[in-house]
């Protein structure tokens, strides 16, 4: 989870890899460091710390920078936060720096190997062992720095994303990929390396991704040679045309990335289903279902593999899979999933969703699913990313670049395009009449505009907050399609407020955690009029019986809810399956008012990263 950049060219590496850096902090800002070779000498500088600490180091210690440079930003795994533990790390010989993203597991072994042979260290952490066995490798075999590190990686286990330098071939940055993910910018006599495209989307709108298991010599001037790492054969490079652009990943007036995304989502919504839903013509069209069609008709089940927020979004595609389309869903944790030796059929259909496209575990569930036979659908957001490519079809959700590392677009545009898939699956089995499918998509193609109307909740929102910000537990109740959002909405507070909250099923308060219920606790509550309003309503009375705080998200007009709760947000009407994208608009708001208030870093909160590339 942690962010790499490196550049080769013939423009000053400092400034290209300092601002790569900031746009890569989303996805570890523990540590900071910088490598640079200007010409004669290779100077390193790294820090405890965010990359703001990182620039004020560098000023003090680097005067230079010269055409070369790797840098990195840290998500801890391996070795405490500090400046020794941060990267870059360089061998003993000192001509050797590496970056990582990633975790070798087998590094204790190869380090008491490498401890053996006369070689020290000076940190905890698995990357220091790698790049002085890649040094180690380099001088008993006398091969060049990309021969070394082919022979090196086939001895270690574990993920990776690399780059690496060698101070006496000044000419080139080694990168390689297991795992872990790692693009390469193409531009005119200069090459860009980064664990996305985002650092060097101003300089060029040509990428390469590397597949897992290729390695690259990079050098400016000179054609990008692509190898396969275990058997060495050269692979062709390809090159993707970004859809990407600058604005979109920068704040645009907001103070954090996290409430532009917040306001980011009618039109996420709509660039999710613009092109696919038809409402005029009574269509939904998707390439990887039409294709496939077949597949999901005659699935024995779908099986929903995700972490996160993520699997919150596959819960509520259970709620809509079974309801339109009557086949039968399990939602799993890709982290339990790819470990419990699941029982899979060929005829089962796996759906991976994953944000980033890149989460570990996830990828690992795909891996397990096919080579068990299932057929695997992929839900992401990142064009190119690894999910994207490993499964057999796919598709993108278009909600644009996400830099909070709560997400938020991401979930209302999953539940969108996984709600497509079900409508359409419904109609191809003859479980919806035309009528009944034309009113779905009708709605669904309103829910932009409602949530715009459910946005202007944001001042009652930030009012809310300020009652219950110094509370230290609260509860969230869901019923139906709005159990999952409740586990959502538990998870934003949590994520970037640090108050302990838990999401539950609104009639399972009665099983456990009623006995919590005092005057000091807050109790969100989700009770959209359609559903089973007059359940969650004597829940309500259940809690105001204890002296609880209610926080009534509630459909707009309404007036039972209104005389128990403490407080209620109201939300425009909607078909119940497409309730979830409106009720969790204020519990986004909510939990980022709080975190505001609090002092919290929201966009990038402590102990978590955007991106979970490793175990």
């Amino acid at each position: 989870m942690c962010g790499i950049v490196g550049y080769i060219g013939h423009r000053e590496a400092y400034p290209v890899i300092i601002q790569g850096l900031e746009r890569l902090e989303y996805r570890g800002y523990d540590s900071a460091g910088i490598a640079l070779y200007d010409g004669d000498n290779l100077k390193v500088s790294k820090t405890k710390g965010k990359v703001e600490d990182l620039k004020s180091r560098v000023d003090k210690e680097i005067t230079s920078s010269g055409s070369i440079g790797i840098g990195h930003t840290r998500w801890a795994t391996h070795g405490v936060p500090n400046d020794i533990n941060s990267h870059p790390h360089v061998s003993n010989s000192g001509n050797l720096v590496i970056i990582h993203n990633g975790i070798i597991e087998n590094y204790d072994p190869l380090r008491q190997e490498l401890i053996n042979r006369g070689y020290t260290f000076s940190s905890d952490t698995d990357t220091e062992v790698l790049v002085n066995l890649i040094e180690d490798v380099k001088k008993n075999e006398d091969v060049r720095l990309g021969k070394a590190v082919q022979i090196a990686l086939n001895q270690t286990i574990g993920a990776y994303a690399i780059a690496v330098f060698d101070k006496t071939k000044p000419n080139e940055i080694v990168v390689a990929r297991l795992g872990s993910p790692l693009a390469i910018g193409v531009g005119d006599d200069e090459f860009f390396i980064a664990s996305d495209a985002t650092p060097f989307i101003e300089y060029t709108n040509n990428a390469i991704y590397l597949e897992d298991g290729e390695m690259a010599v990079v050098r400016s001037h000179k054609k990008l040679k692509i190898r396969k790492i275990k058997d060495d054969s050269l692979v062709d490079p390809y090159i993707q045309e970004l859809q990407l652009n600058l604005e979109q990943i920068e704040k645009g007036g907001y103070d954090h990335f996290m409430i532009k995304e917040i306001y980011e989502q009618p039109d996420a919504i709509t660039d999710t289903f613009r092109g696919r839903m038809l409402v005029d013509q009574g269509i939904v069209r998707m390439a990887g279902i039409d294709d496939n069609i077949e597949k999901f008709l005659n699935a024995r089940r779908i099986i929903i593999v995700a972490c996160g927020t993520s699997w919150h979004a596959g819960l509520v595609a259970e709620y809509i899979f079974e309801e339109f389309a009557r086949i039968p869903v399990e939602v799993e944790y890709a982290s339990e999933f790819r470990y419990r030796n699941p029982v899979i059929y060929k005829d089962d259909v796996v759906i991976a969703i994953s944000q980033s496209g890149e989460t570990a575990d996830t990828m690992a569930a795909i891996k397990l699913a096919k080579k068990q036979g299932a057929f695997v659908f992929g839900v992401c957001n990142v064009v190119g990313s690894s999910i994207s490519r490993e499964t057999h079809a796919g598709a993108y959700t278009h909600a644009g670049p996400e830099i909070g590392v709560a997400s938020t677009k991401a979930f209302t545009t999953q539940i969108t395009i996984l709600t497509l898939i079900a409508l359409k699956l419904a109609k191809h089995k003859g479980e919806l009449s035309n009528s009944e499918f034309r009113a779905y998509l009708q709605e669904l193609e309103r829910i932009p505009a409602k949530v715009t109307e459910a946005l202007k909740c944001n001042e009652q929102a930030e009012h809310v907050a300020a009652q219950y910000k110094d509370a230290h537990n609260a509860l969230y109740l869901g019923r139906g399609y709005n159990f999952p959002v409740a586990l959502e909405g538990a998870l934003k507070l949590k994520e970037i407020s640090y108050i302990h909250a838990e999401g539950y099923p609104a009639a399972e308060m009665k099983h456990g955690p009623i006995a919590l219920i005092d005057e000091q606790m807050p109790v969100v509550v989700i009770a959209m009029r359609k559903g089973h309003y007059e359940k969650v309503v004597s829940n309500i009375e259940e809690i105001k019986a204890r002296s609880g705080k209610i926080i009534g998200i509630v459909t707009q007009g309404d007036k039972e809810v209104k005389k128990l709760a403490d407080h209620v947000i109201e939300i425009p009407e909607t078909l119940e399956p497409f309730t979830p994208l409106l009720a969790t608009i204020p519990l986004q708001l909510l939990s980022y008012h709080i975190a505001v208030m609090l002092g919290k870093n929201v966009d990038q909160p402590r102990n978590l990263a955007k991106s979970v590339t490793v175990e």
